[in-house]
């Protein structure tokens, strides 16, 4: 798997785990993500294999940023998105479903549609696009009303820009990587989550997903089975169901897994 990979959100978690697992495969990877301290440690740590990039995907500027960094990096083949952030909000605090949707939806939106001008414009239409988006988008979750959202909207996005990438008659490759939770600093370290995986039980499944490229994958097999199950439930039956879990951190002040 000798590829040029962009992985944003790659100073801590998922994004981290998944740069160092592919460097070591011989990948050359750019990491990007707000914390550039982090960043640079792992690019000292594979100095050959992995160049960085201080990124805020909020920042109307990101797309520039992006582009700044597949020039470090000599071009890119795979665009992969892992940043996000999410909040249990039991009282719908404004400021926390407002600072989801400008990290899942807003800042989704502006890098996902900037690595797809890229694969159009510099590659002749060539390329893979693949996101960690959530399970929680396969339902709403009455705590995670704007994280659960944001989820189905990123998984919606992906399938509609691969119906454009076939009228404009591309091969855009698209990834849509769906774990369940994995014990990040998204998470809530006071809580228990059920079917919860271990940042190194499923990054290496993350991995294989990408290198396969999958079109859809849930990480991992019990998950798989869970969220087929929440799809045959009516939505008039879903709605009645006590279906509340304190699965992110509650809001304090802004933060994302970047």
């Amino acid at each position: 798997m000798n590829k040029r990979i962009v992985i944003m959100g790659a100073t801590s978690g998922i994004g981290r785990a998944v740069a160092e697992r592919l460097a070591l495969k011989g990948c050359r990877i750019g990491v990007a993500g707000r914390n550039v301290k982090a960043l640079q440690l792992l690019a000292e740590q594979y100095p050959d294999r992995v160049v960085c990039h201080g990124i805020d995907i909020t920042s109307p500027e990101a797309s520039e940023s992006l582009r700044e960094l597949i020039e470090k990096l000599g071009g890119m083949d795979v665009y992969f998105h892992v940043a996000g952030t999410g909040y249990a909000n039991d009282e719908l605090v404004s400021e926390a479903d407002v600072a989801t949707v400008e990290t899942n939806v807003t800042g989704y939106t502006r890098m996902i549609a900037a690595a797809y001008r890229y694969f159009r414009d510099e590659r002749s239409g060539q390329g893979h696009i693949a996101a960690v988006t959530s399970v929680a988008g396969t339902k709403g979750i009455g705590n995670m009303a704007s994280y659960s959202a944001s989820k189905a909207y990123q998984q919606r996005y992906l399938t509609a820009l691969e119906q454009l990438s076939h009228i404009q008659g591309l091969d855009i490759r698209f990834s849509d990587i769906r774990p369940g939770f994995i014990h990040t600093a998204l998470l809530d370290s006071t809580n228990r989550y059920p079917m919860a995986m271990t940042v190194d039980y499923a990054a290496p499944r993350i991995v294989q997903a990408l290198s396969r490229k999958r079109r859809i994958s849930v990480i991992d097999w019990r998950w798989s089975i869970l969220t087929a199950m929440w799809r045959l439930i009516p939505d008039c039956l879903w709605v009645r169901l006590p279906v509340s879990i304190g699965s992110l951190k509650t809001y304090s002040s802004p933060r994302r897994e970047q």
